[in-house]
């Protein structure tokens, strides 16, 4: 077993670095196997990485036992990043840096800059090359020579060749070697290690993740010379540097009194934090407390400030939205004035949604995964005083996201200004933007944490009322929902309970419609033939036979669509009734979401469309906000290789039935109608669509032969018969009259709503109303399964006055004082 005698405390340790000649070598796999293998050979092992990689460090946490440390001339200034070396590396027998990209590859236009040659010669650290020899001989050398040669203040000792092939190719390729081959490791994929959107997948996200490691450390201890490794360790030269320490930092300093907790998030989806953030806030007198989104339900006890680091929250978005016990905690917190930091992931789980998941709602934005990878590496200026920054400061950051806000700057008071252009949000007690910033080279931003927290009151005591039925019901039935966009109206009916929550017209069928579907019992012994609802549909709406095709109600309809092209980019306008977005999402489709926002009234805005969409659907009047949109911008939505669909299922309870398509000719428009809702059938799967000949012929092509059954056709043929259009109005009418009747009664009883043409009416009538109407035996639709909703919201099915205002009157004592107007 190889041993190392124990250094002098504050002497330079045995270092080397594993870097490349390009990406994509194997560092990360050698580096980190090397890690675990000098442990499991009885070394104390401090692992680094040269940039601003978390995802890395991770894997090196797990080889060492040690945190991982991060060495960026960059974030930190090249002055500290020696410093930093021997911090981390305290009390290790050796060090282990991992480079970043190509050897000499660092910050573009600065001639290396923070690169790990860069590094490497600021912390006189050797290096040891990996080279992916898969499809090289002899060339291997002049590559490497070319690397010895390259920068004279950069000393690459050996080579390890990675992804070897046979034993006469690695001889050739030994021999055109300038330098030692240290080690030759065969092509093997049980020790590469997965990828992500944004590199590798996080240690802590992966089952085995520490075995992996002990399977690298094995194979790298097989394969490499590690007693030559370590000699070439030993010969770096001491430092003229002292340990990097957190308390000797200007303005850190622990102030006497309690020590105020700051809560720091953690778990799989917040995986992204420099461990000397965590330093520099317990040396400025903080005690730091780790929760999970994730798992935990409230945030630690005493939190008086917050740090909410990077991570991949969009990977957790449905458990972090499910975890509204945490969210409304935290929401408060930040609403109340618990001073704040939140880089990247942490202003995604900040906004009012991330992929169409409620989140906490602090910010005034949305955001949603995108193909485009945003990474630079910048020099941020502060526009203002905030909570972090002073006016005129500037910090050096990196970012590295695919996800977009919208809008992605507070326009008042954002946090930075990166490339002459707004980012983030920040106020005295908030600083939240895509900007990920290493504490070390900005140690004041630690203190002025520590001193906002200090500063802040402890939170005072919920208040906790006595339990009671109504409050124990409440909690029994505010579950999280597994799949949002496949909850529906239905599932909150139980046996007794008041029917608030399904938007079927309470009242009788008409004899004609009995009278059909009885009769169409007689002939259940043949297989359906669709032709005679197809054709009364046509005359229905004025329209060719070829233009029109019967469904088994809309929800067929949504899945065919979904199947009928390989769409590029489907957008679905949200909030809206979810079936096609999870149509869309099952048939294997990336789902663009285009949410019309809560202070515009949930009206759609045609130019939020990206121009690229193939497929757009909207629904009109939407489900569940009831906004009647103008034809005029449905209209403007249709263009050559577009298919518009608009979701008209509610439509034929909108008196006149004003700003329908169904009778319009356009290219590529397709409108689909219902008939289960208006006429009471909703057993009877009932529907159909219209539109652009060529896009229904395709439509049923894709569909199953038969799916349409006997009765259902029987109900088509009689509900758009000449009989059925007055019926059809005088529903319509009577709807509308009740919804004057329920809007009026939600005015009085001081709750939120968004004026309705639908029969329905979306109410903002405070979070937790929905669990304490079904504690009162009424059930109403819960809104936050819609994209773009949260717990706040709730739908209500319109019915008669006498049913109306039994729910009004309970909303009267659960609508908080300040409930907001829509």
């Amino acid at each position: 077993m190889v041993t190392s005698p124990l250094r002098p405390e504050g002497t330079a340790p045995p270092r080397l670095m594993i870097a490349a000649p390009m990406t994509g070598q194997g560092k990360t796999t050698i580096a980190t196997g090397l890690m675990a293998a000098l442990r499991a050979a009885g070394h104390t092992v401090s692992g680094h990485k040269v940039g601003p990689d978390y995802i890395d460090p991770g894997y090196h946490a797990l080889g060492t036992g040690r945190p991982g440390r991060n060495l960026d001339p960059h974030l930190v200034g090249e002055e500290r990043v020696a410093p930093l070396l021997l911090h981390g590396a305290r009390g290790a027998d050796i060090a282990v840096v991992e480079g970043v990209m190509g050897l000499h590859d660092g910050r573009i236009g600065t001639d290396g800059f923070a690169s790990s040659a860069h590094v490497a010669a600021l912390t006189a650290t050797p290096v040891v090359l990996v080279v992916d020899v898969s499809r090289m001989s002899r060339s291997a050398g002049a590559l490497v020579a070319g690397m010895v040669a390259y920068d004279p203040a950069v000393e690459v000792v050996g080579v390890i060749l990675n992804k070897a092939g046979s034993a006469r190719n690695v001889a050739e390729i030994a021999r055109a070697m300038p330098i030692p081959v240290l080690g030759v490791v065969s092509r093997d994929e049980e020790i590469a290690a997965p990828s992500r959107h944004l590199g590798l997948v996080p240690a802590a996200e992966r089952a085995e993740s520490a075995r992996a490691v002990e399977r690298l450390g094995e194979r790298v201890a097989r394969d490499v010379d590690l007693d030559a490794l370590v000699e070439l360790a030993r010969s770096a030269p001491a430092l003229d540097a002292r340990p990097w320490d957190p308390a000797d930092e200007p303005g850190i300093a622990a102030a006497d009194g309690p020590r105020p907790v700051i809560a720091v998030a953690g778990g799989r989806a917040f995986t992204f934090r420099y461990p000397e953030t965590e330093e520099l806030l317990t040396a400025a007198g903080c005690e730091v407390v780790a929760f999970d989104p994730l798992v935990d339900t409230a945030l630690p006890s005493g939190t008086r400030g917050l740090y909410l680091g990077g991570g991949f929250p969009e990977v957790y978005a449905g458990r972090l939205a499910a975890n509204r016990a945490l969210l409304t905690e935290l929401r408060d917190a930040v609403r109340s004035g618990v001073p704040t930091v939140a880089e990247c992931a942490g202003m995604l789980y900040l906004a009012g949604s991330l992929d169409d998941r409620a989140m906490a709602g602090v910010l005034p934005a949305h955001a949603r995964m995108t193909e485009r990878l945003t990474l630079r590496y910048p020099v941020a200026t502060a526009p203002g005083d905030t909570l972090l920054t002073r006016a005129g400061e500037s910090a050096t950051g990196h970012e590295f996201h695919r996800t977009r806000m919208s809008p992605g700057a507070c326009a008042e008071r954002p946090a930075w200004v990166v490339d002459g252009a707004p980012e983030g949000f920040a106020s005295d007690t908030l600083h939240a933007s895509y900007l990920h910033l290493h504490w070390a080279g900005r140690p004041r931003f630690a203190a002025r944490l520590a001193d906002a927290a200090r500063a802040t009151p402890p939170p005072a005591p919920a208040s906790v009322p006595a339990p009671d039925l109504v409050s124990l019901k409440a909690e029994a039935v505010a579950e999280p929902v597994a799949d949002p966009l496949r909850h529906h109206g239905d599932v909150e009916v139980g046996e007794g309970m008041l029917d608030l929550a399904v938007n079927v017209h309470p009242g009788r069928r008409p004899v004609w419609l009995d009278r059909a579907l009885a009769e169409s019992l007689r002939e259940i012994d043949a297989y359906p033939d669709p032709a005679p609802a197809r054709a009364a549909i046509a005359r229905r709406h004025g329209r060719g036979v070829d233009e029109a095709l019967p469904t088994a109600g809309a929800a067929e309809a949504f899945t065919l669509i979904a199947r009928l092209r390989s769409w590029r980019r489907p957008v679905v306008v949200h909030p809206q009734f979810t079936e096609p977005h999870a149509a869309l999402e099952q048939a294997g489709h990336a789902v663009t979401s285009v949410l019309c926002p809560a202070e515009n009234g949930f009206v759609l805005d045609p130019d939020a469309v990206p121009d690229d969409a193939d497929l757009v659907v909207v629904g009109n009047p939407t489900n569940p906000t009831g906004v009647l949109h103008p034809a005029r911008d449905l209209r403007r939505l249709c263009r050559p290789g577009r298919l518009v669909v608009v979701d008209e299922a509610f439509m034929d309870a909108v008196p006149g039935e004003p700003e329908s398509l169904v009778e319009e000719r356009f290219e590529g428009l397709v409108v689909l109608r219902s008939l289960t809702k208006h006429w009471s059938i909703p057993g009877i799967r009932a529907g159909y669509l219209v539109g652009d000949s060529e896009a229904v012929r395709g439509l049923e092509r894709a569909s199953t032969p038969w799916s349409v059954s006997t009765p259902a056709i029987a109900a088509m043929i009689a509900c758009t018969s000449e009989e059925a259009v007055p019926e059809a109005e005088r529903r319509a009418r009577e709807l509308d009259g009740w919804r004057s009747h329920l809007e009026a009664g939600l005015r009085e009883a001081g709750a939120g709503f968004v004026p309705s043409r639908a029969p329905f009416v979306l109410v903002r009538a405070g979070e937790g109303a929905h669990a304490r109407l079904r504690a009162q035996g009424i059930a109403a639709r819960r809104a936050d399964t819609f994209p773009g909703l949260d717990p706040s919201w709730i739908r209500v099915a319109v019915r008669p006055p006498e049913i109306t205002r039994r729910l009004t009157a309970a909303l009267a004592g659960l609508v908080p004082d300040t409930a907001p107007s829509a």
